[in-house]
């Protein structure tokens, strides 16, 4: 194999077959490294971890892992009003957690309280309009071809 220097992303490169990890950006490698990994993994699987009911007044901020005394922290953002739930379940949140990834990963979690609605899992939910508001909107349009595709639409939005 031969050497090349390369000055833009990294000292050095290889010629021929490299690993997956030595082909990334030398930005992503160290956030890979500082287990964003795990913070991924924690948002997706937060509402197993967490349960129903915890799912929709919290949810992980961040993940901080460090080797010294403290151990590694989760951040948890609380709604307001409902912190004494989310502090009585934290051994939970903690024993599912390291249970989930199959060792001791988290060993305190630190809650973050924030006033208003949920902007990371916020279901969407449609709203209903009464169908005379839609046929007197739709019923001003002079396109022949819109109108009837439109009423159409709101036939199928109808039926959900």
């Amino acid at each position: 194999m031969n050497f090349r220097y390369n000055t833009k992303q990294r000292n050095k490169t290889i010629q021929g077959l490299r690993s997956f990890k030595d082909t990334l950006p030398t930005k992503v490698k160290k956030i890979i490294n500082k287990k964003g990994h795990i913070y991924s993994k924690t948002l997706d699987n937060w509402r197993y971890i967490a349960g129903d009911e915890l799912f929709k007044i919290c949810y992980p901020k961040s993940f901080k892992s460090s080797n010294s005394v403290r151990g590694s922290c989760l951040n948890i953002m609380v709604k307001r009003g409902n912190e004494v739930d989310v502090e009585y379940s934290k051994n939970l949140i903690i024993n599912k957690m390291n249970a989930f990834f199959g060792y001791s990963l988290v060993e305190k979690i630190k809650l973050i309280t924030f006033e208003g609605e949920q902007e990371k899992f916020k279901e969407k939910i449609l709203k209903k309009i009464p169908k005379s508001q839609h046929f007197e909107k739709i019923s001003n349009i002079k396109n022949e071809k819109i109108k009837n595709s439109l009423i159409e639409l709101s036939k199928l939005f109808g039926k959900k």
